[in-house]
């Protein structure tokens, strides 16, 4: 090993370690320099699992989903002020200043978009209830709920090289909100990079001690040592994925496993799509842009551009005079729009698999074998030329099943959408496609065609163009994986990521032990009158207080007043003979708006308080019709009380359920409402 090459370390077990080994060379996907070496030799894979188990695990799950999610905010501001320096190091994977940003903010993105769903879509507490309540019994006095606890094992997340900030952040974050540890291997390609992003997690020292762990090099025996409680998330190839999915422990074990694999995603151009349209110019800006950012190393990169048979030559001319434009070298020159593959050898699988297309394509743009290039010795280098293929008999096997991952893409034609459809299809999975079109029937029926096979779809067109983020970027509130060949998974994207790493359990019980279990208040669980429940502060309150208020007697006069006053004179509560022939009211009934007004007035308590505002109501319905002459009561009952971390209120929601003097439910909602933590 070189006098100024570094062994790259892993972080495992709760400090940093080198391998025991000299390691195999990293190169400098620009001038190919040795940048450093890799091996994950004498580290004990049985242990760090263990150690996350046991030391990670439990302090994770003694946050709420809500201090996760405060968490990850506060480590997202903080690699956002280190981000120079992972900027640094990703250029020398080949990456321009775009394709740095791309991968960097990207992952950083992701964390605070994460933080935010937490926060916003899981509550203030270390239990998720999936679901409504299910009633098991006539009376009321067995019911089942849904929940969802973290799973007690490590996420063991096993990354690609074309993404090493973002793929583990992506990854990282649902796992971290779940309070699932984390145990990050990345490629070895790009390893420099995560080891620099795990560097500064663990310096920051924002995180709980074993949620993170780092191993640098080959897995070795990591995967036998997995247990029913870990799971397994990967990105990379379809061939390698499907030999993780049959590994001995995870088939013996059912271990969860995440696969989002390289896909052949498509880009189809609508019929209306012509030259000097909008779309026309969209769909060649589009595809210019995927063949060459990250060098066309994305996942969800157009492979399989399908464009109406009578536009091929329109569409390959005006890619081709694009594509001239852009300029492939060193990152640090200001005038390169394309950087480098990763290495030399991708390089090489890249003209491997060229071969296989070039039997049933020919080339309109670019040399597989020579390319220019600006500050950089295109050989040392792992560069490579935008490769644009057009085939013109789009009935051959190979553009649907062999990927060139760079930047490479193939211009197939079709002549309906019933056939583009198929072609599609032929590609047996993907993450991501694109319908480029202004025409929504064509968009539609396109969209529904070939949703089965899709993990995302962007319909693109004039309206959305500008606020689009285009066909391969993920978002993290939406699913990324894709069926088939992609990997079968939709695991990763929103909240059902989170729950990716939690069981659901179906827990029956009494209603009073499923609130007991939940945190929530259920109808048929205890209540607790005395004090009024608005006159105590989030610290006093309980699920279970209730106010019941009532009656009031709602008058003819009073129907009258809310038509007039609001200006809703709908015939059922103005004029008798119609409302009489509706045999869902049989006469004059009070609006539901002035029911739940009514209500409001019945259970207030009007003198300030702890109770700071009220937000809105959700789930309102309308159960029974009030009539001139009914008695309404209304009964009010903390139903969910969730701390805002960093302020000094809280959210409580109540249970409404509004009665008429024959107990009859007429209403039935939840009342929200901010509440302080502590009375003034």
């Amino acid at each position: 090993m070189g006098e100024h090459t570094t062994l790259l370390r892993s972080y495992v077990g709760g400090a940093w370690q080198t391998a025991d080994a000299e390691g195999a060379p990293l190169h400098d996907a620009v001038t190919g320099e040795e940048v450093a070496r890799i091996s994950s030799a004498g580290i004990d894979m049985a242990a760090a699992l263990e150690y996350g188990r046991r030391v990670g695990g439990p302090a994770l799950r003694e946050l709420t989903f809500h201090q996760r999610a405060a968490l990850l905010k506060a480590l997202a501001s903080y690699l956002r002020e280190h981000r120079d320096e992972l900027y640094a190091l990703s250029a020398r994977t080949g990456a321009t200043p775009g394709d740095s940003k791309f991968d960097v903010d990207g992952g950083i993105g992701t964390l605070f978009s994460y933080s935010s769903k937490g926060r916003r879509e899981l509550p203030n507490d270390t239990v998720y209830v999936d679901g409504a309540v299910e009633p098991l019994s006539k009376g009321g006095h067995f019911v089942g709920q849904h929940v969802a606890t973290p799973l007690r094992g490590v996420a063991v997340q096993i990354n690609a090289f074309n993404f090493p900030v973002w793929g583990p952040l992506e990854k990282f974050a649902p796992a971290f909100v779940a309070g699932v540890p984390s145990l990050v291997k990345p490629a070895s390609q790009t390893a420099y990079v995560t080891e620099k992003l795990v560097e500064l997690i663990i310096g920051s020292g924002l995180l709980p001690e074993g949620a993170l762990q780092l191993v640098c090099g080959g897995a070795g025996d990591l995967l036998d040592h997995l247990t029913e409680q870990d799971l397994v998330s990967f990105t990379g190839s379809a061939s390698t994925a499907a030999k993780l999915r049959t590994h001995p422990e995870i088939v013996r074990q059912a271990v969860r496993f995440n696969a989002e694999a390289d896909s052949l995603n498509c880009s189809i151009l609508g019929p209306d799509a012509t030259p000097g349209t909008p779309e026309f110019d969209l769909y060649v800006k589009q595809l210019v842009t995927e063949m060459t950012v990250k060098a066309g190393q994305k996942c969800t990169a157009i492979r399989r551009a399908f464009v109406p048979a009578t536009l091929m030559d329109d569409v390959a001319a005006a890619v081709r005079e694009r594509l001239a434009r852009v300029k492939v070298g060193n990152p640090a020159n200001p005038d390169v729009r394309m950087g480098a593959l990763a290495s030399l050898e991708q390089r090489e699988e890249v003209r491997r698999s060229l071969k296989a297309l070039l039997d049933v394509a020919t080339v309109v743009f670019g040399d597989p074998d020579h390319v220019e290039v600006i500050d950089a010795d295109a050989e040392r280098g792992a560069f490579i030329s935008p490769i644009l293929l057009r085939a013109d008999d789009p009935d051959r096997a190979e553009p649907h099943q062999v990927e060139a991952f760079g930047p490479v893409s193939t211009l197939l034609p079709y002549t309906s959408a019933e056939q583009v459809i198929d072609l599609a299809a032929r590609g047996q999975g993907s993450l991501a496609g694109s319908v480029v079109t202004g025409d929504t029937d064509f968009a539609r029926e396109v969209v529904l065609g070939v949703a089965p096979w899709h993990g995302r779809l962007l319909v693109l067109n004039a309206e959305d163009a500008a606020e689009s983020t285009g066909h391969g970027s993920p978002l993290p509130a939406l699913v990324h994986g894709g069926p088939g060949r992609a990997g079968g998974g939709e695991e990763l994207g929103g909240i059902r990521a989170v729950l990716h790493h939690m069981q659901r359990t179906a827990v029956q019980a009494s209603p009073g032990v499923l609130a007991a279990v939940t945190g929530q208040w259920v109808a048929g669980a205890p209540r607790q009158t005395g004090v009024h429940p608005f006159r105590k502060s989030l610290a006093e309150l309980k699920i279970g207080d209730t106010v019941v208020a009532g009656p009031r007697t709602v008058s003819q006069a009073d129907i009258d007043h809310f038509a007039e006053f609001t200006g809703d004179t709908f015939y059922a509560h103005t004029d008798e003979e119609a409302a009489k022939a509706n045999p869902l009211f049989g006469g004059i009934v009070a609006h539901g708006y002035l029911v739940v007004s009514f209500a409001a007035g019945l259970f207030v308590s009007p003198e300030p308080g702890p109770v700071l505002a009220n937000y809105g109501l959700e789930n309102l319905r309308f159960l029974t019709p009030v009539k001139p002459g009914d008695e309404l009561t209304v009964t009010l009952t903390a139903k969910q009380i969730t701390p805002r971390e960093n302020a000094d209120y809280g959210e409580v929601r109540w249970d409404a359920d509004v009665t008429n003097s024959d107990n009859a439910s007429v209403a039935k909602y939840d009342v929200l409402t901010l509440v302080a933590k502590e009375n003034r």
